[in-house]
């Protein structure tokens, strides 16, 4: 288990100030593989909608196990997150052993957008994959961070449909992503009831889950020209998921400029998260700034080489100011996400990856980097696993 300078100098302040000591999350004695909680795990649900954690109770949560160091996770045979949880796309066998070069790196969680249009035709068959996602990550010791929404669209896709997704146009940075649900879902209030279903129907099933990290709710609300318009269902989530109360903590991260949705999600939170794709040095000055909001801090996106925002650069600071990261991408695929942002067919692009750390056929793409994740990951976990 770890404490953190800063999660322990953090939390030694609300103790001073009154808070309680008494701790947190009991000892792992549930079976990981199966997500099955002990009885002081299981929060009763309650009549009241649930109310924000409070700081020490988030600073409990955070201290009581590894400092998160994980990655946002596209299987290489997807080309979006529509295609990942499709009949046609979803291939256990293929995920399971991506997901074992990232255990032998030590990587302790993983971030994954959940698709909507897939859940909306065929609901039973999704809970299904989700679930052997789920248990997959768990046997390679990697708990999961779930994202029900997300606005981000890099190709001309702004609304997915369930079928087959398009094919890959090489040299097109993500020609096939998809937001979730899409951006006329995210305009339409007529939708509102078949999006609370479905986050209610998987953060009910998982709500007592020791195998998901937390829950981002939204992955940049307001990209893509979306602005404001994500407001309304940034303020629905956050209270579909509160009448749901899970274990785990819920957050949304800050990912721009100051806006109406981002001071929200500042204000709900559980925990802050953030997205910095920028040096070191601006990267230590954000952190600087969050952490005056007094809760944990996790990075849920960074790693851009081409923008200076590298393992050899970046990772320190993570480990230094106790602030958990997920960098962008584990095997580079379909996605083409080592392109860089905006990047279209034309010259071939010769310069470093952007994002992704092993090629498609496994190899290291810097064996150096993963060689530096594997000696910080054993020395701030003193080499054990929760």
């Amino acid at each position: 288990m770890m404490n953190h300078n800063f999660a322990a100098s953090a939390l030694g302040l609300l103790l001073a100030l009154g808070g309680s000591a008494t701790a947190s999350p009991s000892s792992v004695s549930s079976d990981l593989v199966s997500g099955r909680p002990t009885d002081s795990d299981s929060a009763a649900p309650t009549a009241a909608i649930a109310v924000r954690w409070s700081a020490e109770r988030a600073w409990n949560w955070f201290t009581n196990q590894p400092l998160p160091i994980g990655f946002n996770y596209v299987p290489a045979n997807d080309i979006s997150y529509t295609e990942m949880w499709m009949d046609y796309g979803f291939d256990p066998a293929r995920i399971d052993r991506e997901l074992a070069l990232a255990q032998k790196v030590g990587f302790n969680c993983l971030r994954v957008v959940l698709s909507y249009v897939v859940w909306e035709a065929e609901p039973e068959a999704f809970r299904q994959r989700f679930e052997r996602f789920v248990s997959i990550c768990a046997r390679r010791g990697i708990k999961v961070m779930p994202i029900f929404f997300d606005d981000c669209a890099f190709g001309p896709i702004k609304d997915p449909v369930f079928g087959p997704q398009p094919a890959v146009v090489p040299g097109w940075y993500a020609n096939g992503w998809t937001p979730s649900p899409g951006h006329e879902r995210v305009r339409d209030p007529k939708l509102r009831p078949s999006l609370e279903r479905f986050v209610k129907d998987v953060l009910s099933a998982h709500r007592d889950d020791r195998r998901i990290l937390c829950w981002d709710l939204y992955n940049e609300p307001g990209n893509s020209g979306m602005g404001e318009a994500s407001l309304p269902l940034v303020r629905e989530v956050f209270r579909w998921a509160r009448e749901i109360n899970p274990a785990q903590p819920i957050t949304s991260g800050i990912w721009g400029p100051p806006t109406a949705i981002i001071q929200f999600i500042r204000e709900q939170s559980d925990l802050i998260t953030f997205h910095n794709y920028s040096p070191a040095e601006n990267l230590a000055q954000e952190i600087e700034r969050l952490k005056k909001l007094g809760r944990p801090i996790i990075c849920t996106e960074w790693m851009n080489r081409p923008r200076h925002s590298t393992v050899q650069t970046c990772l320190p600071v993570f480990v230094r100011e106790g602030v958990g990261a997920l960098g962008w991408g584990l095997v580079n695929g379909k996605t083409q996400t080592n392109l860089p942002w905006g990047h279209r067919p034309g010259p071939a692009y010769d310069g470093p990856w952007q994002h992704d750390l092993f090629r498609p056929d496994y190899s290291p793409y810097d064996p150096q980097e993963i060689e530096l994740f594997r000696q910080t990951i054993q020395r701030v976990s003193g080499g054990k696993a929760e």
